[in-house]
């Protein structure tokens, strides 16, 4: 049983967080496009980002920032210009909206982190955000995190957004997170932005080593269509206003709190595969039986960036010969002979050989997942075993449809 229960809230869910999201007018569609979070004191932050050779100015101001100093007091995310590819004039305008921002709120420009999502090659609009950040700032509130959430996305269905709370030393600690995602997913990182916050006290190369290995086993486990980005970032901030004992090594404190970081990670990553764009379902692949938990998790990243299985599931096709071929061209070695998948309760091969199934009943099967209702019963659940080792892991994807490429067909224009 988890330790540790959902509450709502998202980013202002732990204490001493503040959250707006408005409609500045970076966006022509004039959907809500700047969202601010702002912690209340000082926080410790953690980031991980694209691995993308080209990359957006807000990521490598970011990393510059967290290479100086984990101290942070505010992400600033607008929405509708990637301000990627954008040279030294984008570099410029991400410094002066930490500038700008930061004499908003009286606070050192330092303490602002960055991001962007939209188009890449487009410049931020400056002047309309120049002109809207006193009315983002004006709008933060307790209870702002909704509003942050609907601010961020771009091609999304809808926001993402998640709080959960334990306990430490009989005072509650709370995680809450938003996130943005739905085409060019993929691992190392997916095209996303991410955004936790913590009322927990951490070390900073701790919080890092957290939503690092966090990351490894959600965000870096999530693939729509293979195509990463130049935007991608995770950034999680720990501002210890839950006033329980610091965290500072490694014990059974850091691995409770973790356990709940990585809990939240894994249910944004889960959202977004599921929001794919044009996806009808999501896909679950579970390995099990690996070397290790690296292999499993290899094996079943293959599986789910499958062009073709993916295909097969949106054509409601058990076709697990797919999935065997994917399984063994991930670049894990395995014996053959040892092979088992299942497509939800149904065995199609079981120690490297087919098994009678029925076929009516496991199509019908992918067309109940594909009409489930959102978060419920709309996923499609893969169980591969590769041997007998300790090795598991599990990776997120969605189904490939006409209407994935409809919508990148017609991205920009």
């Amino acid at each position: 049983m988890a330790d540790w229960q959902e509450i709502s809230g998202g980013v202002t869910a732990p204490r001493g967080y503040q959250a707006a999201g408005i409609t500045a007018g970076l966006k022509p569609s004039g959907l809500p496009d700047l969202a601010l979070i702002l912690s209340e004191g000082d926080a410790i932050a953690a980031g991980v980002f694209t691995t993308n050779q080209v990359r957006a100015a807000c990521v490598d101001y970011c990393r510059q920032r967290l290479q100086a100093k984990a101290i942070t007091r505010a992400i600033l995310c607008n929405a509708g210009q990637a301000n990627a590819g954008t040279g030294t004039q984008g570099w410029a305008d991400a410094l002066e909206c930490a500038q700008l921002l930061g004499e908003q709120l009286n606070i050192a420009p330092e303490s602002v982190l960055l991001a962007s999502t939209g188009v890449i090659g487009q410049r931020i609009k400056m002047e309309i955000l120049r002109a809207a950040l006193p009315q983002l700032v004006a709008a933060v509130s307790d209870t702002g995190s909704d509003a942050a959430a609907k601010a961020i996305i771009t091609t999304d269905l809808v926001p993402k957004t998640i709080a959960l709370e334990t306990t430490l030393h009989d005072r509650p600690v709370r995680i809450g997170g938003i996130a943005k995602g739905s085409g060019m997913i993929h691992p190392n990182m997916a095209t996303m932005l991410a955004f936790v916050t913590c009322d927990a006290a951490v070390s900073p190369h701790l919080w890092q080593q957290m939503l690092s290995r966090a990351a490894d086993r959600s965000f870096n486990q999530i693939t729509v269509d293979g195509d990463t980005s130049t935007n991608d970032s995770l950034i999680a901030l720990a501002n210890g206003m839950s006033r329980t004992p610091a965290i500072t090594d490694p014990g059974p404190d850091a691995d409770k709190l973790e356990a709940m970081l990585t809990e939240v990670c894994i249910y944004l990553a889960q959202a977004i595969a599921r929001d794919g764009e044009g996806a009808t379902c999501l896909i679950e692949v579970e390995v099990s039986g690996a070397e290790d938990e690296k292999s499993a998790c290899q094996v079943a990243r293959t599986i789910a960036g499958s062009s073709l299985v993916k295909s097969a599931i949106f054509g409601r096709d058990p076709n697990w010969g797919r999935i065997a071929g994917a399984a063994g061209r991930s670049g894990v070695i395995f014996d053959q002979e040892d092979l088992q998948i299942k497509l939800g309760d149904f065995v199609m091969m079981d120690r490297g050989q087919p098994v009678a199934f029925d076929r009516t009943a496991a199509n019908a099967y992918l067309k109940q997942a594909a009409a489930g209702e959102y978060l419920k019963s709309d996923t499609v659940a893969i169980s591969v075993s590769i041997g007998s080792g300790p090795g598991r892991g599990k990776a997120w994807g969605c189904d490939l449809s006409y209407d994935y490429v409809k919508i990148n067909a017609e991205y920009t224009t």
